[in-house]
């Protein structure tokens, strides 16, 4: 066996046995908290954001990857789909073809072929990149399998479900093919699958490699999303929504079909939020046994004078480019918002943010402090603000129209945010000194947009508070991501966070907003389908109180905020996932002895 390749009885992996039998220690009965079988467990987990930066389950897999290396050291495979090129490589991977004895060169079914690397991010996990043209071609026989199997209706399907599938049967393919590489044995693998597009996956393991423990995570059903983009009201009709006729009404049967049936067939179902478990058991009938809420690495957030120089940096610039859209000087002491996370206009608060904003600007809070409210959502982008850019290039010797966007738009006459910012500054409401000016930067943040330059996270540190005033959001990372950069942020109730803040950190939902940010840095807003102009109201409030908060008050709030980020620590969480296992172990088992 190579050297940078550990045995699959790893030290580490012993050692995390030992860990869960202490767990269990006490009472001498057997529980889900016990070690997951022998110490050869191989832990495979897939998603279609494994080295491929989209959305938050990236954010999940890459901060919790450290913990799970530190219990399964090499004998954690994380797969992804190989989407890259020479010319567009992955920022995230480096291959190291010694890995896993060589897998690389493994041939097998369909063309697939792999490429083995290490991810480059905290814990530095072994990652496989998928190669799944060939898979395509089979499709239709392989919809056929799943239909006889397991009742996949893939009859309708369309847009990325053939992409979805292709890797997921991929992806499965080469679990069991890198497992009898290694001469792991097929009882000793468990195999995790995170959203819809890996449900197909998950499926066709148990077909081909029924040994093997499963588990699937819903991180958001793909019909209460759909539910939510097409403008119908989930909560006020909640008990009375059928998935399976919602499916069928929204064009959306192939995607709840597949989830549906990787949902049933896993050895153990989870969910990121007692908020998505409820919607799993209405739309999906059946309950998660584990919910697996979100955590956060630490090690991501910096820390002194690294903090401080960040947020210099990226004040200066953030304030540099106002001042070049709004032709006038911004205080140094700016109030700067911002909002960020999937460009969903309702189901992520985009449209509420905007309306507190102006409800902001209408209370005066802004004639007392400059404002500054950001849009960090990516959008259709079809370049950068030409005017913009050199003006911030040449400093300043071109003189830039008022404006909203730092990149232009292919479809700035039909995206919601534009529209609604661009009514409310023809109103009047977000435009001129004295009010609050919103700007919207519709790229992603990586550092290399044209315009702004930074990455996100290290214009977190820039931040002074963040609003999340989301309607759909089974966790919610932005919030936490927030808190753990000492920004404090108002989130709702109509998030995972902003449930688990209330239900386990402050106990209780505090009404006075400096109140509840002094507590937990937190403020959690009230919304549903009936609620929408008093959520706005309570965000603008809470801007408006935390605008004239004095310094002592302020490094009070950054504390609680950081202090309540710690209690989201992955090493704290990583507790649910044990559990996971375990109950997919023992699942396995009873299936396996049928």
């Amino acid at each position: 066996m190579k050297k940078e390749q550990k045995s699959l009885s790893s030290k580490s992996t012993r050692k995390a046995t030992k860990t869960a039998c202490k767990s269990a220690k006490g009472n001498g009965k057997k529980t889900v908290n016990e070690p997951v079988g022998s110490s050869t467990h191989l832990l495979f987990e897939t998603s279609w954001e494994v080295c491929n930066k989209i959305g938050g389950i990236y954010t999940v897999l890459s901060t919790k990857a450290r913990v799970l290396k530190e219990q399964f050291g090499d004998n954690l495979i994380f797969i992804g789909p190989d989407v890259w090129t020479d010319e567009n490589p992955s920022p995230y991977f480096k291959e190291v073809k010694s890995l896993l004895k060589g897998a690389s060169k493994l041939e097998l079914p369909y063309g697939i072929t792999l490429r083995i690397g290490r991810w480059d991010i905290p814990g530095s996990p072994v990652v496989v990149l998928i190669k799944f043209d060939g898979v395509y071609p089979a499709l239709n026989d392989i919809y056929g399998e799943m239909w006889r199997l397991f009742g996949v209706d893939s009859l309708h399907c369309y847009g990325d479900y053939p992409e979805g599938c292709a890797f997921g049967v991929a992806a499965a393919t080469a679990m069991k093919a890198i497992a009898a590489h290694l001469g792991a044995n097929d009882s000793d693998v468990l195999a995790h699958f995170n959203e819809w597009t890996t449900g197909m996956g998950l499926l066709w393991l148990r077909k081909t490699m029924p040994e093997a423990a499963s588990l699937f995570t819903t991180h958001a059903t793909s019909i209460g999303r759909s539910i939510c983009g097409n403008g119908k009201d989930l909560y006020e009709y909640f008990t009375g929504y059928n998935g399976d006729q919602m499916a069928r009404e929204l064009n959306m049967e192939a995607k709840h079909s597949v989830e549906k049936a990787a949902a049933i067939n896993a050895d153990c179902f989870t969910a990121v939020s007692s908020l998505t478990a409820d919607e799993c058991a209405q739309l999906l009938d059946k309950r998660p046994e584990v919910v697996t809420p979100n955590g956060f690495e630490p090690d991501f957030v910096p820390t002194g004078r690294a903090y401080t120089i960040r947020r210099n940096a990226g004040r200066k610039r953030l304030l540099e480019i106002a001042e070049k859209m709004t032709g006038r000087q911004w205080s140094s002491d700016t109030l700067i918002v911002a909002t960020s996370g999937r460009n969903e206009y309702r189901n992520k608060g985009l449209d509420v943010f905007l309306d507190s904003m102006a409800e902001l600007s209408r209370t005066g809070a802004a004639s007392r402090r400059d404002i500054l409210a950001l849009v960090l959502v990516p959008a259709w982008v079809r370049e950068p603000n030409g005017e913009l850019l050199i003006d911030l290039n040449q400093n300043g010797t071109l003189e830039v129209k008022p404006d909203y966007l730092t990149h232009r738009l292919n479809n700035e006459d039909s995206d919601p945010a534009c529209r609604r910012i661009a009514q409310l500054e023809q109103e009047g409401q977000l435009a001129g000194r004295g009010q609050v000016k919103v700007i919207f930067v519709p790229c992603y943040l990586d550092g290399a947009d044209g315009v702004v330059n930074i990455s996100y996270y290290d214009i977190l540190p820039a931040l002074d508070i963040t609003v999340f005033a989301s309607y759909y959001e089974p966790w919610g990372y932005t919030p936490l991501e927030s808190i753990a950069f000492g920004v404090p942020t108002v989130t709702t109730d109509k998030s995972g966070f902003g449930q688990w803040v209330e239900s386990d950190v402050a106990g209780e939902r505090i009404e006075d907003p400096l109140g509840s940010l002094e507590k937990t840095g937190v403020v959690v807003a009230p919304r549903d389908d009936r609620s929408y102009w008093a959520t706005a109201k309570t965000i603008a409030h809470t801007l408006e109180a935390f605008s004239g908060a004095d310094r002592k008050t302020i490094e009070a709030i950054s504390k609680a905020a950081s202090a309540t980020s710690a209690l989201a620590d992955w090493k704290l969480f990583i507790a649910k996932y044990d559990e996971a296992f375990s109950i997919a172990d023992q699942n396995r088992d009873k299936r396996m002895a049928k």
